[in-house]
């Protein structure tokens, strides 16, 4: 019976002295992760993330790259952190390898993951953002699809043209409605709105609604009548999501109180704000 005990407690310190799973190695300079990947002839899982302030980039890591799913997943590729953090210290010649990179392949928002070759440096599969509580298995889904291949890089090409001429196009209707706003031109506002959300379906529709509420009240802060007529329809249109209606009820209380919420809130100088905790 003693050697029995003996045995057990023997391989249960052998268990507990083995090391644990080794999660995959990310690195942090592109040109090291090349050659790596050249060598093992894999392709490059490079991640555009702001380690420190982008919510998203933090659920993405804390649900699916620190999952067991994705390290078998990652075998497949060699893995690359580009972060650009808000307060984080960062070594300046990093901080630029990775602007330049960023730059290079026109990412534009965070997160960001791009297949690579890393023989030809050509991207062929782009996934941006993340809807939290989608998970590893679906995630790694969307990037199995993307093929190493010519046609999956004309692919790629064909996406990103798609997304820089509605880019374009964004940045070419938020300039009309600033030249509409600074003529107090609400009529042309409420056409440009209309243009943008032809498409809306449902609770949708209540966004473009309470945006004229707003645009009402940067344009003629007087007209209150015509805030809230915007304001009681986008809070009917939103009937079937709650927690939008609930919200947009409460800016219509507030806009019905007199608040202006198309305005900014004025930020105090930071002396200002110490005499002000200080009862000066």
């Amino acid at each position: 019976m003693k050697t029995k005990h003996t045995l057990a407690a023997f391989v249960a310190l052998m268990i507990a002295a083995l090391p644990a799973l080794a999660a995959p190695k990310w690195y942090t300079d592109l040109d090291e992760a090349k050659a790596v990947a050249v060598k093992e002839n894999k392709p490059l899982l490079v991640d555009f993330t702001g380690s420190d302030w982008c919510g998203y980039c933090i659920k993405l890591h804390a649900e699916v790259f620190d999952k067991p799913e994705f390290e078998a997943f990652a075998k497949n590729y060699v893995l690359v952190e580009l972060d650009f953090p808000s307060k984080k210290p960062q070594p300046a010649e990093e901080k630029a390898k990775n602007k330049a990179t960023q730059t290079k392949f026109g990412v534009s928002g965070f997160p960001t993951v791009l297949l690579i070759d890393a023989k030809s440096g050509e991207a062929y599969g782009r996934q941006s953002g993340y809807a939290p509580g989608t998970g590893p298995k679906a995630y790694i889904e969307k990037l199995s699809a993307f093929k190493n291949t010519a046609e999956g890089r004309a692919a790629l090409v064909a996406e990103s043209k798609k997304a820089s001429e509605a880019s374009a196009k964004r940045a070419a209707q938020g300039a009309k409605v600033r030249a509409a706003i600074e003529a107090k031109d609400f009529d042309a506002v409420c056409k440009l709105l209309d243009e943008d959300f032809a498409d809306a379906q449902g609770s949708r529709k209540a966004v473009a609604s309470i945006n004229k509420a707003l645009m009402s009240q940067r344009i003629d802060p007087a007209n209150k009548e015509r805030a809230l007529k915007w304001a009681d329809q986008a809070v009917a249109e939103s009937a079937g999501d709650e927690k939008m209606q609930a919200s947009i009820k409460q800016m219509r209380d507030r806009m019905a109180a007199g608040t202006n919420l198309s305005q900014p809130v004025p930020v105090k100088p930071a002396t200002e704000a110490k005499k002000a905790d200080k009862g000066a």
